[in-house]
């Protein structure tokens, strides 16, 4: 059994030391990696041509209805957040399509239902306008003039002195929707992109914006150190609620705290601090190994401060982010720990029928396996005594973030295991989600026979097959010393890297123990459930 990777090695800011560069400079790709790369841009052309055919000008392909779904405005979703992946590949008559067709989208009303998502309209469209903009010389003005108006109307989810935007904005009058929540995801979220266009536009009140917001959620006081709750209100900037989770809803705010501090190299020290107190926080409080196999993960932490041992397919981008902070911080501790928690997301994968991933799941470890849903069943248990892991939503939406973590585990390591790893997903996709028209998830991901499902979402082709395409890739062709991912895995250059991110000095921070400890009795069918861990206030 495997048993976490130890350091002697203190958790302290990256101060105490210079920053490493983030990819290994010594990878040397076997001969088999080009057909696997090649592989991956099959499975795109195929998928493309099949939205081409059915749904162009739309946002998602219906693969098995041959079909289409509007559910990103009607801009085109597909087209834009694909352009970034088409570049990359080569495919530069799809990439002239597809600039041509950006070139006409009608920013000042979404096509179909009024609500535009902030978030979302950020990381897909601007993201995807920006990147494509910047991979291509900047020999299409026209993309950064689109970019600017679409970056102008989200301007508006921001009301008065309001730090914190509202989630949705109608984009026929401007108006936010006033009185609704949010979360830290969609208020945290936006800076990476604001501050690209302020870049090339050389107007800082796009940065600005979103800066004030990730600034103002790091510095209200939080359930754990670093680690905001979930909630958020935009009308008074207070936390709702106080539950922790890497997972959705919260994840992307914790990512982009240490790729805002790489791709701007601030000064400020509050954006790589506060992701470095998080991950110190998360190590202390919500790391666990799982009682079968010995596997990593983090748990979830609730408004009654009760640890949730549950897990996800959205969560596990962490691994990933976790090993680009921590090269940059040149901290081996939370390096070795972050391929740790690689491994555990894998075994979501390597664990059921098809290979593929579930959208949820649950553990045990040495502390119970409160989840906050419940007892898990008999066939729940029978699975984790097989596998550490049990599934609780058993869907595949064709989501990234496993396939994230495990590429920037080779471009880390350049440990050939992520190779097979990723050739092994291709195989999976290649036999699982085949259609006569392109690709779709699964219902199912634990069985074979598995009914499909009728969408192929945009990160499809912007997320899963471009972070599959460069596991096999020159390591040279966008370098993560060169370039910071968008969350929809849109490249943006960076400049070259500070020597030192984040603060000179700060006491080290113990880890939570992770000893295995002695075996637990058998499980029987009908446990009762164990009493929920409180975590004391820090």
């Amino acid at each position: 059994m495997k048993l976490l990777r130890q350091s002697s090695i203190p958790l302290i800011f990256a101060g105490a030391a210079l920053g490493a560069p983030v990819q290994n400079p010594f990878i040397i790709l076997p001969p088999s990696a080009r057909a696997h790369r090649d592989a991956v841009q099959t499975i795109f052309t195929e998928s493309y041509a099949a939205y081409k055919k059915f749904a162009f000008g739309h946002d998602d392909l219906s693969p098995l209805s041959q079909s289409f779904s509007d559910g990103r405005n009607g801009w085109g979703a597909t087209i834009v957040d694909a352009m970034s992946t088409m570049h990359i590949m080569g495919l530069n008559d799809l990439f002239s399509e597809a600039v041509n067709f950006s070139s006409k989208i009608d920013f000042s009303k979404s096509q179909t239902s009024d609500t535009v998502s902030i978030f979302e309209t950020t990381i897909r469209y601007l993201g995807g306008l920006l990147s494509a903009f910047e991979l291509s010389n900047q020999q299409f003005p026209i993309l950064l003039e689109k970019a600017k108006e679409v970056g102008d109307k989200l301007t508006f989810g921001w009301v008065g002195d309001n730090d914190i935007p509202f989630g949705f904005l109608d984009f026929s009058t401007n108006t936010p929707n006033i009185g609704s929540t949010s979360n830290i995801a969609e208020a945290g979220t936006l800076s990476l992109e604001f501050e690209t266009l302020s870049k090339h536009t050389g107007n800082q009140t796009y940065a600005n914006l979103a800066l004030k917001s990730v600034s103002h959620i790091a510095n209200l006081p939080a359930p754990l150190p670093g680690l905001a709750a979930q909630g958020i209100d935009p009308d008074n900037g207070q936390f709702v609620g106080g539950y922790v989770t890497w997972g959705g809803g919260s994840d992307s705010y914790f990512e982009y705290l240490i790729k805002h501090a790489r791709l701007s190299n601030t000064n400020d020290n509050l954006f790589a601090d506060t992701w470095h107190t998080a991950v110190d926080s998360s190590i202390k409080t919500l790391l666990r190994t799982s009682t079968v196999g010995n596997h990593v993960y983090l748990a979830d932490f609730d408004d009654s401060r009760t640890i949730r041992h549950i897990g996800s397919h959205l969560a596990c981008f962490h691994g990933g982010n976790w090993l680009f902070g921590g090269r940059l911080l040149n901290n081996d501790t939370i390096v070795k720990i972050a391929l740790d928690l690689i491994d555990g997301c894998w075994n979501t994968y390597a664990g059921d029928a098809t290979g593929i991933g579930p959208e949820a799941f649950a553990f045990i470890s040495s502390d119970g396996n409160f989840t906050g849903d419940g007892l898990p069943s008999a066939d729940q248990l029978a699975f984790y005594q097989k596998h550490g892991y049990y599934i609780t939503a058993s869907d595949y939406i064709l989501r990234p973030e496993v396939l994230e973590s495990n590429f920037y585990a080779f471009r880390v390591t350049g440990d050939s295991k992520y190779l097979d790893r990723a050739a092994s997903a291709v195989a999976s996709f290649n036999k699982f989600l085949q259609t006569p028209t392109g690709f779709a998830g699964l219902n199912d991901i634990n069985n074979i026979n598995t009914s499909k499902i009728d969408d192929t979402e945009s990160f499809w082709f912007a997320e899963v097959l471009k972070y599959l395409y460069l596991t096999f890739d020159d390591p040279n062709h966008i370098s993560l010393d060169k370039f910071v991912f968008n969350t929809e895995a849109h490249p943006f250059i960076a400049p070259p890297a500070k020597p030192v991110y984040g603060s000179t000095i700060r006491a080290p921070t113990a880890p939570f123990s992770l000893r295995k400890g002695p075996p637990l009795p058998a499980i029987s069918p009908n446990p009762k459930l164990p009493q929920p861990i409180k975590v004391p206030p820090q």
